[in-house]
């Protein structure tokens, strides 16, 4: 059965170190013939820089004095090339204690860790990505707030005064214009808030949508929110960040579209990521009656999901509802994750929306 098995190479050392048994596994991994390694030291497998840092020897060494022991790292084939490989070589003894050899089992992991060093590369992109949106919504808040609003504002205090000094009918039609400064401002204001982060690297992900929920949803909107959740730990801020923001496009899709009641968010966990639902009582959306190509929150929501590395999908009857479903891997932490950036704002209640 050693003999024949082909995804490992196995085979058995001598005391010193050298090559003395010899199956397919180990062929087709490092491309020796049993005829062309049987005899010689195992050191052949290694790099010029672990044969020089005398590393073959220390891991013999290690074995003996554990039992046992295992690493990864660099190989090299009979053609020279290199290869990732895990190793685990074990100390043999006899009835009187007597060490006869070790025996070696090799794996070929070089697929593997380069789909690692593919995650881990998509996870850096993936992270700058987020960071640079996420900077870039809060210039545009900060330019809104402190140039475009305060601007709006003040037109708006000048109309009043001037329709206090005018006459009928200039009065009237002054009266109309500040309403619509008025109006204007509080659709900034909405708008600075909807694009200011949500401190989730502060409150985390479940807290923020909560509050959300509580201060847009139920005190803005006078919608009944329910969120449920069954998560034990924090996903990666980037991550989170954008379960955010896909759930807070789908509640905004829910006010202008559903003629709903009551909404529910729930959060789960499920394979290596996250499953969030947004279900709302509505009349069902109309804008899923429109190719996919004509409604950009629809084409923002499925386009965050797909960048992350996930999926999502809208189910809509008129009638019955609408329910937006979509799952986010929870890469793996790196060096990387870090809170974002600070950037300069105007208090903590500058840009919070109008109830």
């Amino acid at each position: 059965m050693v003999m024949s098995v082909v995804d490992y190479g196995i085979f058995m050392l001598d005391p010193g170190g050298h090559v003395s048994t010899w199956n397919a596994g180990a062929e087709r991994i490092k491309g020796y013939r049993a005829t062309d390694i049987i005899g010689k030291h195992f050191s052949v497998f290694y790099p010029a820089e672990d044969i020089d840092a005398r590393k073959p020897h220390l891991e013999l060494e290690a074995a003996l004095a554990d039992g046992r022991l295992e690493d990864e790292g660099w190989r090299i084939r009979k053609d020279g090339s290199r290869f990732w490989a895990n190793v685990v070589i074990t100390a043999l003894f006899d009835e009187t204690g007597e060490l006869r050899g070790f025996g070696k089992v090799t794996r070929d992991m070089t697929e593997r860790r380069a789909a690692e060093q593919a995650l881990t590369e998509r996870r850096r992109l993936f992270t700058h990505l987020v960071r640079a949106q996420e900077l870039e919504r809060r210039r545009i808040a900060w330019d809104v707030h402190d140039d475009s609003l305060q601007a709006m504002v003040a037109v708006g205090m000048r109309l009043q005064l001037l329709a206090d000094r005018a006459g009928e009918p200039l009065a009237d039609e002054l009266s109309q214009l500040d309403a619509s400064v008025r109006e204007a401002v509080d659709r900034l204001r909405t708008l600075t808030f909807r694009l200011q982060p949500p401190g989730i690297d502060r409150h985390g992900l479940i807290e923020s949508l909560a509050q959300h929920l509580d201060d847009v949803v139920f005190s803005g909107w006078g919608l009944t929110p329910i969120l449920e959740h069954d998560l034990v730990k924090e996903p990666a801020p980037e991550t989170a960040i954008t379960i955010f923001r896909i759930v807070q496009e789908a509640l905004l899709n829910v006010r202008k579209h559903a003629r709903a009641r009551v909404v529910r968010v729930t959060v789960s966990t499920e394979g290596r990521g996250l499953l969030i639902r947004v279900i709302d009582d509505g009349t069902g959306h109309q804008a899923i009656t429109h190719k996919a190509g004509e409604n950009f929150g629809l084409i923002e929501m499925r386009e965050r999901a797909e960048t992350a590395g996930g999926w999502w999908t809208l189910r809509s009857e008129p009638g019955t509802g609408s329910t937006v479903e979509f799952w986010i891997p929870d890469l793996p932490a790196t060096a990387l994750d870090e809170p974002l950036p600070g950037a300069p704002t105007a208090g903590p209640d500058s840009f919070r929306e109008p109830s």
